[in-house]
């Protein structure tokens, strides 16, 4: 049974991309803060679900309770559009009682492959704040709304350029894929009290102002160690192309771990510059695949520098890390000495401006760094040490590079080099 016409407004951008004339299997609402992206979907989905029987999975990333969905958004636009007596609005789920439609809500990172076949049949699944999406979570999602015809709709305002969403969608647009970027200059109903903020923070916070309402990508999360850092690499382009020189020998910089991740940055020296030219990141894996994948580079390796910790013994183990690469055949130098966090945080902002990373190898691990922040209490809201999560073996890895930067020799006779005048070319 259909409902009938219904004519309903929105950003004409937003209709454009929304029109269900024009088939896609992905639409993308991509743009900052009163872009009027959410309630136009939420609008567009009833009148579609008032007209016609469709099944909506409304999704995020996280969603512990149902207020943390688009339900009350969607209940909303029922009332603005006159429809409440038209759908049955319950505790956990919304449907039309005049097509059969339903929307269901669910946060995908607690989906498996057992309780999401469940949403196999569905039509739509309307994806808000897609920025959070993981690559995990896309990678469940997709296989799964497979019904001839069903769509993915996308709403996001992005946040880096590395985040899965963006890398799946604006750097590597899928075919059959509508893709609206849209602002608040486009959106007739902008409100004057956002418009007074959107003002403010202009005059006040530049890169604030163009990630939040111009949704343009940040250079580092906000909060992130080395954000002024990375944002002046990729300003002076030390962030680029960076080939590999088969006369400089290729130094490795280790973070060890099995549980963790094993970090390995690839490293050349030039003069007083540092190529990272490649980065490899694994977990559960012995030391005798790590070499292999050293190995099978066939770069010309310099020295393999280990953590201090490298050199630890353990009743498990008859070789400690240090001997064991060195038995695997990599010329290990002596393990680097501890020393306190905080100090080779300093020493890694005083030398960044010493490092290039190649834009395609070296990718994950500059990705790592934009991620890469303090841990913040919510008893006091104050910054503490860095966070022990996934980006911070990336952390640990740039600071142990830059404890022994000094030391790399492309020959065994080569002594400290001096800063040079001008750049790499």
């Amino acid at each position: 049974m259909d409902g009938g016409a219904l004519q309903i407004t929105m950003p004409e951008k937003i209709r454009a991309a929304l029109d269900p004339t024009r088939k896609a299997r992905y639409r993308i609402i991509k743009g900052g803060r009163g872009k009027g992206g959410s309630w136009s979907i939420a609008r567009a989905l009833v009148a579609r679900a008032y007209t016609s029987r469709i099944r909506v999975l409304c999704c995020r990333e996280i969603q512990r309770s149902i207020e943390e969905s688009v339900y009350q958004l969607l209940v909303d636009q029922i009332d603005t559009v006159g429809l409440r007596a038209a759908f049955d609005v319950q505790k956990t789920h919304i449907e039309c009682r005049v097509t059969g439609s339903l929307f269901a809500f669910e946060g995908i990172r607690a989906l498996n492959v057992l309780n999401i076949k469940s949403f196999e049949g569905f039509d739509i699944a309307w994806v808000e704040e897609a920025q959070a999406i993981s690559k995990k979570s896309w990678d469940i999602l997709i296989p799964t709304i497979r019904r001839d015809g069903s769509e993915i709709w996308v709403n996001f305002n992005p946040e880096l350029d590395s985040d899965e969403t963006y890398r799946r969608f604006i750097e590597q647009t899928p075919p059959d894929t509508i893709l609206c970027e849209v602002s608040w200059r486009d959106n007739p109903w902008f409100p004057e009290v956002l418009e007074r903020e959107r003002k403010h923070l202009e005059a006040t916070n530049k890169e604030d102002y163009d990630n939040i309402w111009e949704g343009k990508t940040r250079a580092a999360l906000p909060g992130a160690i080395y954000s002024e850092e990375i944002r002046d690499a990729i300003e002076k382009k030390r962030i680029r192309p960076v080939p590999y020189d088969p006369v400089l020998r290729v130094h490795t910089v280790w973070d060890l771990g099995w549980n963790d991740r094993m970090a390995i940055a690839f490293v050349q020296r030039l003069l007083n510059q540092l190529m990272v030219i490649d980065y490899l990141e694994d977990s559960h894996k012995k030391y005798d695949f790590y070499v292999e994948e050293i190995k099978a580079k066939r770069y010309n390796l310099g020295r393999c520098f280990l953590p201090h910790d490298a050199g630890h013994e353990s009743p498990l183990l008859s070789l400690n890390p240090e001997q064991t690469l060195k038995k695997l055949g990599l010329d290990c130098a002596p393990a680097l000495k501890l020393e306190p966090v905080e100090v080779g945080i300093k020493r890694a902002r005083q030398t960044f401006p010493r490092i290039y990373f190649d834009e395609v190898k070296a990718r994950p691990f500059i990705d790592h760094l934009k991620r890469y922040r303090r841990s913040i209490p919510s008893t006091t809201n104050e910054p503490q040490g860095p966070l022990n999560d996934e980006h911070s073996h990336a952390g640990d890895v740039l600071r142990y590079l830059c404890a022994c930067a000094d030391q790399m020799r492309n020959d065994e006779k080569d002594k400290p080099l001096p800063v040079p005048v001008t750049g790499i070319v």
